[in-house]
């Protein structure tokens, strides 16, 4: 019986590096499948911020081709208001110059006028001051001087660059 036992233990005894190496083995292996899905995993990332990040180069590129062609525009309108110009008088040239300064020391004038005069006019009825002041200089008289204003020194803003 011992003898039984002895042969038994000695034979599982023999087979447990085999055994140990079959369970290391199976672990190795998931443990690698585990790194395998992680790289997978980050290459997939990879992928997308190198596609997201050549989305954005190509986003600034069709930006940069709208700028240069915004710029080309604008060198044909100054070319185009040369050559009309030429030959002209001088008066012609000048007049031409004038026309948008015109305008608004013409609106500033008039909204000057408006306001003079409407403050008169409420001082002479008995409207209370912030009555007036609301009447005279509304939101849409507002919108329209801001926008003038922007328009003038936005422009020369930008022209300088």
């Amino acid at each position: 019986m011992i003898t039984l036992f002895s042969t038994i233990i000695s034979f599982l005894t023999g087979g447990l590096p085999k055994l140990l190496d079959f369970f290391q083995d199976r672990q190795d292996k998931k443990h690698e499948l585990q790194l395998a899905q992680m790289q997978l995993d980050q290459q997939f990332r990879a992928q997308a911020a190198g596609f997201q990040a050549q989305e954005r180069i190509e986003e600034i590129h069709t930006q940069h081709l709208q700028i240069e062609a915004n710029v080309q525009e604008r060198q044909a309108l100054y070319a185009h208001d040369i050559a009309i110009g030429q030959g002209a008088s001088q008066w012609v040239i000048n007049m031409r110059a004038v026309v948008r300064p015109a305008i608004t020391f013409g609106l500033f004038g008039l909204l000057v006028f408006v306001d003079i005069f409407g403050f008169y006019y409420a001082i002479k009825t008995g409207v209370a001051f912030d009555a007036a002041m609301n009447i005279l200089w509304d939101d849409e008289t507002q919108i329209i001087w801001s926008s003038v204003v922007a328009f003038w020194f936005g422009t020369q803003a930008f022209s300088k660059k």
